[in-house]
């Protein structure tokens, strides 16, 4: 009599990616915040001293969290067929419009009232 044996594996939540889409989105955000912050000079003096602490923390979290989103919807990305590729170029554009709302959020307060 034969028997069938079952692999059963884990299912993990992460790849072994996640920490480097973590830093490198986080890093995107930090570059894109760290153009604007730079380029303001001093400022609004209404803003007080420290307004450049916000938006320099803020928006590379954010960033980090985009890229912790990013590698969740890794096995999406991974259906073959153009099902794969919709998903791919959704998951980019998601990306690009969470680096924004990032940015957005970061700077509200100071450079967007």
């Amino acid at each position: 009599m034969m028997t069938v044996q079952e692999n059963l594996s884990e299912k993990k939540w992460f790849t072994h990616l996640l920490f480097k889409r973590m830093l490198l989105v986080g890093a995107i955000g930090l570059v894109m915040v760290g153009v604007f912050v730079i380029g303001a000079g001093k400022g609004d003096p209404a803003w007080g001293i420290t307004w450049r602490i916000k938006p320099l923390l803020l928006t590379p979290l954010l960033g980090a969290f985009i890229g912790l989103l990013y590698d969740l919807t890794e096995p999406l990305r991974r259906i073959k067929g153009w099902i794969g590729t919709v998903f791919f170029v959704l998951s980019i554009f998601a990306v690009m419009v969470g680096l924004w709302m990032g940015l957005i959020l970061g700077l509200n307060g100071t450079m967007w009232d």
